[in-house]
C-alpha cells in the first residue's frame, strides 16, 4: 500500500462550464440588482453562489475525483455527496423570486404540465429513486468504467439534489407548498432515508463494490474499511446537514409566526378603531 499521487483535474471540459456558469449568474445577478434596487440579490445570495461553485469545483475538479476513482470508494462517495446534496442547495440558497424572474412563467407552466407530479414528494421520490439506482453495484461500477456514463451519473446526482431541496427552499413558489411541520417532516424524510444507505455501508462485513478490490489500495486501508468510512462520511454528512436544516426551519417558522400574529394584532386594531 502506497500513498497516491493527489491530481488535479484542470481539463478546459470541466473548467470552461463552471466558468460559464459563473458568468451566466453574475450577468443574471447584475441585472435583477438593478430592476429590482437590491431587493433579492443581497450579499448571502452571492455568496451561496460562489461556495455552491467551490464545491462544484471540488468535487470535480480537485483530487477527490481522482482518487475516487482509482483508489478509495470513500472519496468518490464524498464527491456524490458534494454534487447531489451541498452543491445544489448552494445553488438554490444563491437564487430568489428576483434573480429566476426570466423562467419563473415557464417553470410555472411546467409544473402544471406535471400536473400531480408537481408535488414536494415527487422531490424525495426522483432523490431516492437517482441516488439508490446509482448505487447499485453494476451501474455504479459502469459509470466509473465509462466517462459519458459518468457524467449522467454526475447529472443525475445534481438534479436529483435540485428536485429534493427545491420544495424547501423555493425560489420559485409551488402552488402545493410545504409549510408548518410538513416542512420538518420532508426534509427529515430525506435524510433519514438515504442515512439508510450510509448505515448500512457502514456497518457492512463484505464488499459491495468489487472494483475497488481490485485497484491499488492507499493510505493502509483494505477496500472493506475504506467502505465502512464512504458508509460514515454519508451518514454524517445527513445527519449534519439535517440538524442544520431543521435549526434553520425551526427559525423560519418562529419568524412567520411572529409576523403572521402581528398582522392578526394590525388588522384587530384596524377593525376596533
Amino acid at each position: 500500500m502506497t500513498d497516491p499521487q493527489l491530481q488535479w483535474n484542470l481539463d478546459p471540459a470541466i473548467l470552461v462550464p463552471l466558468a460559464i456558469f459563473a458568468a451566466l449568474y453574475a450577468a443574471r445577478f447584475r441585472a435583477a440588482r438593478r430592476e429590482a434596487g437590491g431587493r433579492g440579490t443581497g450579499p448571502l445570495r452571492s455568496l451561496a453562489f460562489a461556495a455552491a461553485l467551490l464545491v462544484l469545483f471540488a468535487a470535480v475538479a480537485s483530487p477527490i475525483d481522482r482518487l475516487g476513482e482509482d483508489h478509495l470508494f470513500s472519496m468518490h462517495m464524498t464527491q456524490h455527496l458534494l454534487l447531489g446534496d451541498i452543491a445544489p442547495l448552494l445553488v438554490l440558497l444563491s437564487l430568489s423570486r428576483v434573480i429566476m424572474r426570466p423562467a419563473t412563467r415557464r417553470l410555472m407552466a411546467v409544473e402544471r404540465a406535471l400536473g400531480p407530479f408537481a408535488h414536494p414528494l415527487s422531490g424525495i421520490a426522483s432523490w431516492f429513486l437517482l441516488i439508490y439506482v446509482w448505487h447499485v453495484p453494476a451501474l455504479y461500477v459502469a459509470a466509473i468504467k465509462h466517462p459519458l456514463l459518468h457524467l449522467l451519473e454526475h447529472a443525475s446526482f445534481f438534479a436529483a439534489g435540485v428536485a429534493v431541496w427545491w420544495p424547501l427552499v423555493a425560489p420559485v413558489p409551488m402552488r402545493r407548498r410545504l409549510t408548518g411541520l410538513g416542512t420538518l417532516a420532508y426534509v427529515g424524510a430525506a435524510k433519514l432515508g438515504l442515512g439508510v444507505l450510509g448505515v448500512y455501508l457502514a456497518w457492512s462485513t463484505s464488499v459491495a463494490y468489487p472494483y475497488y478490490e481490485s485497484v491499488p489500495r492507499v493510505w493502509g486501508l483494505s477496500a472493506l474499511e475504506d467502505q465502512n468510512i464512504g458508509g460514515a462520511i454519508m451518514m454524517v454528512e445527513q445527519s449534519l446537514v439535517l440538524v442544520v436544516a431543521f435549526a434553520y426551519l425551526l427559525v423560519r417558522m418562529l419568524g412567520e409566526s411572529e409576523r403572521d400574529e402581528r398582522r392578526r394584532e394590525r388588522l384587530a386594531d384596524a377593525t376596533s378603531g
